[in-house]
């Protein structure tokens, strides 16, 4: 899915609760989540609260942040069948979390695994209801 540049930087400068919400519906809509891995597995980050997994809504986001440091990294895409059943569990049992579509500045929402896991899922019912 190739998404126009000004529809891209509109949703870059959103703030990180609005890019966390266009995260858990897009990451619905879509079926996946978007991570960056280099030859050592997936990229992670520290913070404050400790190590987190950056995760994007879609390909292009994940590979507009690998820059600098990162620009050996390659998207890719994790479905959201194998998040649920690997990925959350995974996480939670290394206590690790989530940050949600870090801007450049590295901002995000950060997540524990199993409240991201519980978005997810409220807005799956939620798309799935109104489709219906």
């Amino acid at each position: 899915m190739n998404m126009a540049l000004e529809k891209l930087n509109d949703i870059k400068e959103m703030n990180d609760e609005k890019r966390a919400d266009y995260f858990i519906k897009a990451v619905i809509e879509n079926n996946k989540i978007w991570i960056l891995t280099d030859e050592h597995g997936c990229v992670m980050l520290n913070t404050e609260d400790g190590d987190c997994v950056p995760v994007w809504p879609n390909e292009e986001f994940a590979q507009l942040w690998a820059t600098e440091e990162w620009q050996s990294c390659k998207a890719e895409s994790i479905s959201l069948n194998k998040w649920f059943s690997r990925w959350t569990a995974g996480l939670l049992d290394d206590e690790i979390s989530i940050v949600v579509f870090p801007n450049e500045s590295d901002q995000g929402m950060i997540y524990e695994p199993d409240d991201l896991e519980n978005s997810l899922k409220a807005e799956q019912k939620k798309q799935s209801k109104s489709r219906n």
